[in-house]
């Protein structure tokens, strides 16, 4: 159960995670793509934690499961190096894939650096978080992004989010998830495809939180991802944009 529950930790879940310090652990439930550009849809459990201590840092409010360490710049500018968990893709998952003997993509983890700045324009928080990871599986490839979270209301003990993400991937990273070599098209029956690097997605969306106490929290997030340049154009891809949607319960300590 704790191997899915990690499986699971790639997306946000909380406004409240994302645009605030404080250390929280719950779980939450989501309602997924099977892969981005699928046409498949799958729930599950994920966990929803974060903590930033002094040097060590956990979490999956991000968008990415990771840890690591980071230090203070300047302040509210922070530089860290991170382990991430990288989910792969489940054929199983996919009618789509399993009907055409798509072969998966192991689960794995990649290394790298990360950029943040945390700033108050007016009353309103704002967090730039940028990252580079490269996969432990260097034919895996490497994968940078750029997002952009602010806080944009609170009444009470309810507030809410918005956050912007592109994501950009290097040419063994795009033809992992969305190319098709001569040896797997005669085994899928899709035509050959090799795609180069590129923008591999862009995505927003809307982050609540509402307060149930002094020490629990509910949250959740409704996400709209669209695929880019050559991932949009793979014979992969049953269409251009999926949803999430994610809803749990936290603690906080």
């Amino acid at each position: 159960m704790i191997t899915g529950f990690a499986c699971a930790a790639i997306l946000p879940l909380a406004a409240f995670a994302e645009l605030s310090n404080d250390s929280m652990v719950g779980l939450g439930l989501r309602s997924r793509p099977a892969y981005d550009g699928s046409d498949s849809q799958k729930t599950e459990l994920v966990p929803v934690v974060r903590y930033l201590g002094h040097p060590w840092f956990v979490r999956s409010t991000q968008g990415v499961l990771e840890g690591g360490v980071r230090t203070e710049l300047l302040p509210g500018l922070h530089a860290g190096a991170q382990l991430a968990y990288e989910a792969g893709r489940r054929a199983g998952d996919s009618g789509f894939l399993a009907a055409r003997n798509v072969a998966d993509i192991k689960r794995g983890a990649s290394v790298g650096l990360q950029l943040e700045w945390d700033h108050k324009l007016g009353p309103v928080p704002l967090t730039l978080l940028g990252r580079v990871r490269r996969n432990i599986d260097s034919d895996l490839g490497t994968q940078a992004d750029l997002r952009l979270s602010a806080g944009v209301f609170q009444s009470g003990r309810f507030g809410a989010g918005v956050f912007a993400q592109a994501v950009w991937a290097d040419a063994k990273s795009t033809r992992s998830n969305y190319g098709i070599t001569p040896a797997q098209s005669i085994a899928t029956t899709l035509p050959v495809y090799q795609p180069t690097s590129g923008w591999l997605n862009t995505s927003a969306g809307l982050l609540w939180s509402f307060d149930l106490g002094p020490k629990w929290i509910a949250v959740g997030t409704l996400e709209r991802r669209w695929l880019s340049d050559d991932a949009a154009a793979s014979p992969l891809a049953e269409r251009r944009s999926n949803s999430y949607v994610a809803a749990g319960l936290a603690y906080r300590f």
